[in-house]
């Protein structure tokens, strides 16, 4: 039986309510929900890039599966160079092959389907996409491994992919909050039905007084740009902000915003090059440098053809 606080941190993970997760007090190291919240603590302060703080509350010598792979994904993500990424994903390689060769391998059932899903996070993030769905497993009944292969095919644009894996997971697992964050997140990418059961979710979530989600917010404001509702998508992503300064994401829906607005156009240069020059590479920054400069070369390449006599 999961505690009344501990379905409480889980909810808010779900939601994405990272920050207040990060600054969460840890129970009694003897209290069964100490493991849990730890990793789910260590797991909101990786989302947030903060690597060394989720090191830094993680057991020394632990040999629980779940805790050294929590500590590798953040090596992983806290890693300054090539070499200590890949050392970081060695590590991750190795518990996974452990994992599924039956060895003699510290946690229960469900601890080794959050170390899956913890080296399938890794392994995407790294480009290895292939890797990451092996690791997973596409027949897994953990629903929060089933939402991750379900970002990954949204990703790599199979959504068709993605609607089988929650179609799957509807057969057996409970129509909790994870299983609507599931179908927003695939709603949010096929549009389907104009957002509206997106922008419905991310509404209903928002409406909580106990929780503070800048994720949720921003969600929000990238599923408003879609629909077009640029003026409110702007608002939702100026609140994100104030709650969470400085998170690329949010900043490069507001530099969409800012562009296709009427009223605030004149924001978006500035913006542009404050955004490239923070984040060069983001996925954003790099796509539109990579067109610029297409578009330098087309240019430079091109014969005007004399006027016609």
């Amino acid at each position: 039986m999961v505690s009344s606080d501990l379905y409480h941190i889980k909810q808010q993970f779900v939601l994405g309510a990272f920050l207040s997760l990060s600054k969460l007090e840890l129970p009694d190291s003897t209290s069964d929900d100490y493991l849990p919240t730890v990793l789910y603590k260590a797991r909101s302060s990786i989302a947030l890039n903060e690597a060394k703080s989720a090191l830094s509350i993680i057991p020394s010598g632990s040999e629980n599966v779940a805790l050294k792979a929590v500590a590798s994904l953040a090596r992983y993500v806290g890693a300054t160079d090539e070499t200590k990424a890949e050392a970081a994903l060695e590590e991750l390689r190795d518990l996974s092959v452990e994992i599924e060769g039956e060895e003699d391998v510290e946690g229960s059932d469900q601890d080794m389907d959050l170390a899956r899903l913890l080296a399938g996070t890794a392994f995407a993030r790294a480009g290895e996409i292939e890797e990451a769905i092996e690791t997973i497993g596409t027949e897994t009944e953990d629903l929060e491994s089933v939402g991750l292969l379900v970002q990954i095919y949204l990703s790599i644009n199979r959504p068709d992919l993605a609607k089988k894996q929650f179609e799957r997971s509807k057969r057996w697992a409970e129509d909790d909050l994870l299983l609507q964050s599931i179908e927003s997140t695939i709603g949010l990418v096929t549009g389907k039905d104009n957002y509206a059961n997106s922008v419905s979710y991310f509404t209903e979530q928002l409406g909580n007084p106990s929780l503070s989600s800048p994720y949720l917010l921003t969600a929000r404001g990238i599923t408003r740009i879609l629909r077009g509702e640029i003026q409110e998508a702007k608002s939702d992503l100026d609140e994100s902000l104030e709650q969470q300064p400085e998170h690329a994401e949010t900043e490069a829906a507001y530099l969409v915003a800012a562009g296709l607005g009427t009223s605030f156009k004149h924001e978006s240069d500035e913006l542009w090059r404050k955004f490239a020059s923070k984040y060069p590479k983001h996925p954003l920054a790099q796509d539109i440098a990579e067109k610029s400069t297409a578009f330098d070369e087309f240019i430079s390449s091109y014969v005007v053809p004399p006027l016609a006599a």
